[in-house]
């Protein structure tokens, strides 16, 4: 299932419209509909704030885990201190070297290292397309938790 259909499946269980989860993340309800049907991608930021509101993770959202939460979430936040020392360290474990990294991901070889040296924030279709490719935990990556750093 896509993200989007999991984003709708989650407010529908909780009885809110899009606009009421429009107002939650403080856009507009038009915003809102394109990240459900997926005609925009959703900024980590608000998919960060959609988990928290409703007590999911985002592994569970992005569709990688059918466990809806873990019973510690360490840091409701992304920690981009932490997820450039895990995204680096995931890269090495890969045996991938930035550039190559940076083919996979369709991007640049300085987009890799504004990552890794956290001047950039990564983007949720990156981060998903590293988590579903290679089983990481996206929470994991961004600091939410310590454990489990891979998903079945």
């Amino acid at each position: 299932m896509e993200y989007g259909e999991i984003l709708q499946d989650i407010r529908k269980d909780n009885y809110l419209t899009q606009e009421d989860v429009a107002k939650i993340l403080k856009i507009s309800r038009s915003t809102y509909k394109d990240y459900e049907v997926i005609n925009r991608v959703i900024p980590l930021k608000y998919l960060i704030i959609l988990c928290n509101y409703f007590k999911v993770s985002l592994d569970y959202v992005l569709g990688l885990t059918k466990n809806q939460n873990y019973s510690f979430i360490k840091n409701n936040n992304f920690d981009n201190d932490l997820f450039k020392i895990r995204f680096k360290e995931f890269r090495k474990n890969i045996k991938l070297s930035q550039k190559d990294l940076a083919i996979f991901l369709n991007t640049s070889h300085s987009m890799i290292s504004d990552y890794e040296n956290g001047k950039k924030i990564i983007s949720t279709s990156f981060l998903y397309a590293l988590c579903k490719n290679y089983h990481i935990s996206a929470d994991y990556l961004l600091g939410r938790i310590d454990k489990p750093k891979y998903l079945e």
